[in-house]
């Protein structure tokens, strides 16, 4: 009755569950101050004064400018897209109000004002049009989600990923998105996103992922928050389920459908990880008992080593993640023959399949020699089972019988991009476009996996052949059996396994087993100067007097001549302010200092604007084939190195 659903809405009030958007305003003193009286003072009185009604009646956003040269002043309100003319205009005429009197001879300053919030702004500068992330505001209210973290987060995600794209694709004149999703029978996620209009849509996409990644860094798992940054913000909250039985009677014969469209993924993401274990355990009276054995450690590394039977239940009506039975995986690849034969991974061949259907897959086929086969195979299950992306290569399902191990990808017909990269007869093929959207299309891959994703993912072997390209040449990344997880806070990690492809691998990580989301932001520097310059890192220095692509790349780059790098394949097609600024992102992503290194977040930023000024880089000082000492000893059978792109197990005999 709505007597329970008073009771829910007074109790959220009561214990501060609800959030309570305070004054947040910032006043940039770095713009400096002005008097009263003076010709800027006049001129931002005058737009100032007028904001509010031109606010509210040009649909909630509007842009002023008043004056000339060093005495123009530029102002800018937004209102929230679910506000009527009315209530905007009080809040923009509420916000300006207290800017005079927070910032009273500040030339520039910000406000986030209200609930809802809305943007006000001035400075004496331009900024209309212009991506800017700082300053950022960002709070949360007290209460933790507690025990079901993890069924949040997967809502969670895809409830707030859904809204980037929605308020991303909006109008020039709006820019915003609203939703729900439902989390338990008694409380949905509630979640609003927007931008100014001014913006592009890769600038607003950039904006609110940044905000997104704010909100996590500060206040993960709280039952609500928000964050504001200049161009965009973003609020989630916990609000009541009213389900039938709570409705007036009188509208007790009306269906109500509980929205649980949102919470579809966080239910077959359970189910994917599930499925393939459950799957393969039931067939264990058909094996031997090797294959038993296979079977119950694959099913306790992916679904944990609890009750497999209470499991099942739950999981055996998923048909999104199968179990492929061997016979159909030998018919497809013809018993593995060399001729289908596509790749060398780390740790087996790939092959081409072709099913009875006539649609054709990708089928790796893990060493039995290797006795980190079973690691492999856990993590890529595990991982790619959970992690959903148009950059990331599709798992459809595996099979372990007959002490094969085997992983079904969506089959990618043009393969690996370094295949097109280093190859002169297919690199006319990549003009400047096609590498500028694979460079973009391979960094919010990545993004998603150190940010966006509810887990954050390591890949720890970034490089060119990892990158595989679709019938369109849209990027997607692939080979997650190397991958780490960190939980929590966690942001780095040291290990005296090294892994991963020298050429590739940042300073840190190759001589002191130090890695971290920075790791793999070094691969992706080293990717991208490949892409621009069609050559290979690895082995680069035996035909540059010993040095590597990072420096040399650098050099070109620091004498003005970074155009001198490019692959001669784009001398028609390149554009110069997109190739210098990719050489830039490149050169501060392989940085010596990890902490120099931008996050994925700030590079996707960075690619997709055009005004974002960009930090210098200094020299990189760290190439392959200059490995003077290595501060940690590594048995040589606890190294794990690629050399020309094929990853090397040593494993000593027991």
């Amino acid at each position: 009755m709505w007597v329970n659903v008073l009771v829910f809405l007074l109790t959220h009030l009561l214990t501060g569950m609800s959030i309570i958007f305070n004054q947040d305003y910032v006043c940039i003193t770095e713009s400096g101050s002005f008097t009263t009286n003076s010709t800027y003072g006049k001129n931002l009185d005058h737009i100032l004064d007028s904001l509010p009604d031109n606010v509210s009646k040009s649909g909630g956003f509007f842009t002023a400018t008043a004056g000339q040269d060093s005495n123009t002043a530029y102002a800018l309100g937004l209102c929230s897209g679910d506000l009527n003319p009315h209530d905007c205009y009080g809040l923009v005429k509420s916000a300006v109000r207290d800017l005079r009197d927070k910032c009273p001879d500040q030339k520039e300053a910000i406000s986030w004002s209200g609930d809802p919030a809305c943007i006000v702004r001035y400075a004496n500068r331009p900024f209309f049009g212009i991506l800017e992330l700082e300053p950022t505001t960002a709070g949360s209210i007290t209460h933790d989600i507690g025990s079901n973290l993890p069924r949040f987060d997967t809502i969670w995600e895809s409830l707030t990923d859904r809204l980037v794209r929605n308020a991303s694709n909006g109008s020039s004149s709006r820019k915003y998105a609203t939703g729900e999703a439902y989390f338990t029978v008694s409380q949905n996620i509630d979640a609003q996103m927007q931008c100014t209009p001014d913006i592009s849509q890769e600038e607003c996409d950039s904006c609110l992922r940044a905000a997104k990644s704010s909100f996590k860094a500060c206040c993960h798992g709280k039952q609500g928050g928000y964050v504001q940054k200049p161009n965009c913000m973003f609020t989630f909250d916990l609000i009541p389920t009213i389900t039938q039985d709570q409705k007036p009677e009188k509208n007790q014969n009306k269906s109500i459908w509980v929205p649980l469209g949102e919470s579809l993924s966080a239910i077959l993401g359970l189910a994917l990880v599930s499925a393939c274990g459950i799957f393969l355990w039931k067939r264990t009276n058909i094996q031997g008992d090797k294959e038993d054995s296979q079977e119950v450690q694959l099913l306790d590394l992916v679904i944990g080593s609890g009750n497999h039977e209470n499991s099942s239940e739950n999981v055996e009506t998923s048909q999104e993640f199968p179990s492929i039975k061997l016979d159909i995986l030998q018919a497809a690849t013809t018993n593995f023959c060399d001729e289908n034969k596509i790749g060398q991974g780390g740790f087996g061949p790939v092959y081409k399949g072709t099913l009875a259907d006539g649609n054709e897959i990708a089928v790796k086929r893990l060493s039995r020699a290797s006795s980190q086969g079973l690691l492999e195979f856990k993590n890529e299950v595990m991982l790619i089972a959970k992690l959903q992306h148009r950059n990331l290569v599709r798992l459809l399902g595996c099979c372990l019988e007959k002490n094969e191990k085997l992983l079904v990808y969506e089959f990618l017909p043009n393969r690996s991009l370094d295949l097109f990269l280093f190859d002169s007869s297919l690199a006319t093929q990549l003009y400047w476009q096609k590498r500028f959207n694979i460079i973009k299309g391979v960094a919010r891959g990545i993004m998603y996996l150190h940010e966006d994703s509810h887990i954050r993912v390591i890949h720890r072997d970034l490089k060119a052949s990892n990158v595989l390209l679709d019938h369109e040449m849209n990027p997607k990344i692939s080979d997650f059996g190397m991958a780490k997880i960190f939980c929590g806070d966690q942001n780095e990690a040291n290990t005296n396994r090294v892994v991963g492809t020298y050429g590739y691998m940042a300073p840190e990580y190759a001589m002191e087993g130090l890695f971290s989301v920075k790791s793999d932001v070094f691969s992706f520097g080293v990717i991208l100067l490949e892409i621009i310059s069609g050559k290979k890192n690895n082995g680069f220095h035996l035909s540059e007097h010993g040095e590597s692509l990072l420096t040399f790349a650098w050099k070109l780059w620091s004498k003005g001549e970074g155009m001198e790098l490019i692959d001669e394949h784009l001398a028609g097609s390149s554009v110069p302010t997109e190739v210098l600024k990719c050489i830039q992102i490149g050169l501060l992503c392989v940085q010596v200092d990890p902490a120099n290194r931008p996050t994925m977040s700030t590079v996707v930023a960075m690619l997709g604007s055009e005004t974002i000024t960009l930090p210098l880089p200094v020299e990189p000082t760290f190439y392959v084939g200059h490995f003077v000492a290595e501060p940690i000893q590594l048995s040589f059978t606890d190294r794990i190195f690629s050399v020309n792109e094929v990853t090397i197990s040593n494993i000593s005999t027991r």
